[in-house]
């Protein structure tokens, strides 16, 4: 069956012919190649490269398969395909990942050639999803319709990925290379742990262009990204960026794969001395090649128009009405719909964080039941956000307590965004072999504890993110509470941090707080620092507000009690 994607849909890029029979042409390539591989004529350390140049990654138990979805944003015709994709070739559900990307983790290495071609029919592939190359580039979920945007993102995320796909001299860098890229001051997209963020903004004659951060990153070695430049105009994006990567890939170390990251480069030679090497190499290749055409930019700036917005009054009495009429209504809105720049309109998450589930993992039938809301309710657009949950980005106000009963009948109304048990957490050492503990069983568990949703609403915002190893997928370093797994003479332990955080203005790593607990003890610690914070805190302060006054000393008591 061939699936064809809507060809004039506001807000999400389109590919064109030569976007498809460039990917065409990829999976026509792979599929060669796994039919050696099958055959026994490519060993395994031959075929590892060219898997991981497909997103196709061994882990503990099958293949798992990451998806690309460039800035996050799908249509719903790209949901219902991988939703398709997760029935026949999956165990019926896929994983949404920190890269705004999704993940099949129980992948047949034969099936994997039809998987890539399905993909190509919905304009998907996985290119760029794994290996030392420029990663897919990750933005706001609320661009094009938050209230507080300068300039929409998507556009540049855009330019960036055409920029660096295949990129020649960017194909085998020393290390992954991360973007993240936002159009507000309040940064969604966690920019400053990113090997380089950009924040879009305006001068005061209304010109474009970006402050460039770099050297950010989590890991083995976290560091909190450094401005690179205050103010670099929108023409000259690519050049200037082409001039970060060929010094990183110059001077960036390939001895030791621990050490390989441009964080490491930043932190070592300094971030004077780095930006001396980027200005020269920036002046060196400055030019009419690399100066982004304005006609290119309103090309593609073109493919995110805001979509057809009716004119509707400010407030809702619809909405307003249903609120009072149904308090579980009232309390999903209170998390879950935010303000829109379009009057009438608001942008709602979708929790994949049900009390007791798998954080980021969606059902086939929740794919196909997200596709039809987005149809009938958001302009047939889906975005996927870092934290793990979906979003509706243009909803009218009007219409969402019916979106909402769509979202209870598919069991995808938890109420809990920005909430306790709004966890993030990567898969952990129930599939990944870098792992060295279980996070999936430690975030049911610490959601279990704080089911009542009453308990959940008089904590307010806490970020809690768990993390399997050093490796940090689950952002463990930047959470408000942070949860690493560590291995101890074979048995799993969890570390816990305190003070992260990965808003633009106050970014931080988190602080170790005391010894690695057991995982009885880490949730069982998790539920006493909440209590306290609920000792200590003034009014109408965060988690992460209280720790700021007080200190840590109060809390890192609380967690070396636990032993």
């Amino acid at each position: 069956m061939t699936y064809v994607a809507p060809r004039h849909q506001a807000g999400i890029y389109h590919y064109d012919e030569i976007d498809r029979q460039f990917v065409r042409e990829r999976v026509a390539q792979f599929r060669g190649q796994v039919e050696r591989r099958l055959r026994g004529e490519l060993s395994e350390d031959e075929f590892k490269p060219l898997r991981l140049m497909n997103g196709l990654y061994l882990q503990l138990h099958a293949y798992m398969l990451r998806i690309a979805i460039p800035y996050g944003v799908l249509s719903s015709t790209q949901l219902r395909g991988l939703a398709r994709i997760g029935r026949r070739h999956d165990e019926g559900y896929g994983h949404f990942t920190t890269r705004q990307n999704l993940q099949y983790n129980w992948i047949a290495l034969a099936d994997t050639p039809d998987i890539l071609a399905e993909l190509a029919e919905i304009d998907m592939h996985a290119i760029q999803t794994s290996g030392n190359c420029i990663r897919n580039v990750t933005t706001d979920q609320f661009a094009g319709a938050a209230p507080d945007e300068v300039v929409d993102p998507r556009v540049y995320a855009e330019v960036l990925r055409q920029w660096s796909s295949l990129h020649p001299e960017f194909t085998f860098l020393p290390r992954k290379f991360k973007i993240a890229i936002t159009g507000a001051p309040n940064d969604r997209a966690a920019v400053r742990v990113h090997d380089v963020g950009l924040m879009v903004k305006r001068d005061a004659d209304g010109a474009v262009g970006f402050e460039v951060y770099v050297g950010g990153g989590l890991g083995r070695s976290p560091f909190i990204a450094k401005k690179l430049r205050d103010w670099l105009p929108e023409e000259d994006l690519v050049a200037y960026l082409e001039a970060v990567l060929r010094v990183y890939n110059e001077h960036g170390r390939r001895d030791n794969i621990y050490k390989a990251r441009i964080k490491i480069l930043v932190h070592q030679i300094g971030i004077e001395r780095f930006a001396e090497q980027v200005e020269a190499e920036f002046a060196r290749i400055r030019g009419p090649f690399y100066r982004l055409d304005p006609v290119l930019v309103d090309a593609i700036r073109g493919h995110f128009a805001p979509p057809p917005f009716d004119p509707l009054p400010e407030v809702s009495e619809a909405f307003e009405d249903a609120r009072r009429r149904d308090p579980a209504f009232a309390r999903w809105a209170d998390a879950s719909v935010r303000a829109h720049r379009a009057p009438g309109y608001a942008s709602l998450t979708i929790s994949l964080k049900p009390v007791g589930g798998v954080p980021g993992d969606v059902t086939a039938d929740q794919m196909d039941a997200v596709a039809d809301l987005a149809d009938r309710y958001s302009f047939g657009e889906i975005r996927v956000t870092h934290e793990q949950n979906l979003v509706l980005a243009h909803v009218r106000r009007d219409d969402l307590y019916a979106l909402w009963q769509g979202l209870v009948a598919a069991d995808l109304a938890s109420p809990n965004v920005g909430l306790v048990t709004d966890i993030i957490a990567c898969p952990g050492l129930d599939y990944c072999a870098l792992a060295n503990a279980r996070s999936i069983p430690i975030a049911q568990a610490i959601s279990t504890r704080f089911a009542d949703l009453d308990r959940q609403r008089e904590i307010g915002e806490l970020k809690i993110k768990i993390s399997g190893c050093i490796n940090a997928c689950g952002h463990h370093h930047v959470g408000h509470i942070g949860i690493l797994g560590v291995d101890k003479k074979g048995e799993e332990f969890y570390q816990i941090t305190l003070g992260g955080n990965a808003e633009l203005v106050g970014t931080a790593i988190g602080d170790i707080a005391g010894p690695a607990l057991t995982a009885e003890q880490a949730v069982d610690t998790i539920d006493a620092l909440v209590t306290r914070y609920l000792d200590l805190r003034a009014p109408g302060e965060r988690f992460i507000d209280t720790l700021a006054r007080v200190g840590h000393a109060p809390f890192k008591e609380t967690v070396h009690a636990a032993r």
